[in-house]
């Protein structure tokens, strides 16, 4: 497997960073959190159309670029970086499960909205209702699982669920399942949802771990003790290259998960559980030491690095905590 990127992707990480450095700095993100909306709705039109990231992995005959799900992830990457409060990963989560299991005619009407950017949500549901579904309160497109039916759903009681980690929204759905319209299988639509979930949730949260560990090699140049800056003692060097290492090992196991599943690995589900065990821990490491060697500072509002801790522990049990993972692998 070749896990290096074309030049097409690496002009797409390059054209989302600049962006993001440009729209998406604390304040952007402060700001789109303590808003009515709850996100950033000015950077999410403005991404989906200048860049057409919602479109990535929508079919072109949908209005989609086309592309695959391995762009998609390298974009949440990039998110993932700027802790960027954007809905990215509930649409993208949606627009798979609508491939997968929906019928060609709901395809051909969801799809290009999606494309559009307009919010996707896929929740599974119990006797119709449904907890912790993200983006839920924000969605266009609602899409359901239920029993055996995959159900477009027009309206539902959606309710914002205030969470610790207030860049990712997430909510509470309940489901009058006798006005939706089934659109298609539900087995197939949740399988993919699963997988795709996971494999986002694991891309956000290696950004999640670049922002962190770039922010303390800043500050370990920045801020100086017994006459010299922190990051030439050399307990502190191991430190950071401890959270090197850790990060790049999930950067591995993030693309390898999201090319195996692009690729129809008939593997991929056992790739998947392997990196959100692996980066699900990882990831609250890097941001264990991202605290740490900040001070005390580190766990007040005004400081990013508690925003990088708290999205570390939410990315780690979205879609799944690591143990739960490590259950669902299958070894010889």
């Amino acid at each position: 497997m070749d896990l290096s990127l074309s030049e097409e992707q690496t002009e797409l990480v390059s054209t989302v960073r600049a962006v993001l450095d440009k729209r998406c700095d604390s304040r952007a993100v402060r700001a789109a959190i303590a808003s009515e909306a709850g996100y950033d709705a000015d950077l999410w039109r403005f991404l989906c159309e200048q860049i057409g990231i919602a479109a990535l992995a929508v079919p072109e005959e949908h209005d989609g670029v086309g592309a695959s799900l391995v762009e998609a992830v390298l974009v949440l990457e990039e998110l993932g970086r700027a802790l960027a409060p954007v809905p990215m990963l509930s649409s993208l989560v949606t627009a798979e499960a609508v491939l997968a299991g929906a019928d060609s005619d709901a395809q051909a009407r969801l799809l290009p909205r999606l494309a559009a950017g307009e919010v996707g949500a896929f929740a599974v549901l119990v006797d119709g209702h449904a907890r912790v579904v993200l983006d839920a309160d924000l969605a266009d497109v609602l899409v359901v699982a239920s029993g055996a039916d995959l159900l477009e759903v027009p309206g539902a009681a959606a309710t914002w669920t205030p969470s610790m980690d207030q860049t990712l929204r997430l909510g509470s759905l309940t489901v009058d399942t006798a006005g939706a319209t089934r659109i298609g299988s539900a087995a197939p639509a949740v399988e993919r949802a699963d997988l795709v979930g996971a494999v986002g949730a694991v891309a956000l949260a290696v950004g999640c771990a670049q922002r962190g560990l770039d922010m303390t090699v800043a500050y370990s140049k920045d801020r100086v003790q017994f006459g010299r800056p922190i990051g030439s003692f050399q307990a502190l060097k191991h430190r950071m290259a401890e959270m090197l290492v850790l990060l790049e090992m999930s950067r591995s196991a993030s693309w390898g998960a999201a090319y195996a599943v692009a690729s129809g690995d008939p593997e991929a589900g056992q790739v998947v559980h392997a990196a959100k065990s692996y980066v699900g821990e990882a990831v609250a490491r890097v941001a264990a030491e991202t605290v740490q060697m900040h001070g005390g500072i580190a766990i007040t509002w005004e400081h990013d690095a508690h925003l990088v801790f708290k999205r570390a522990h939410a990315l780690g049990r979205l879609f799944g905590a690591p143990h739960e993972h490590r259950a669902a692998l299958v070894l010889p």
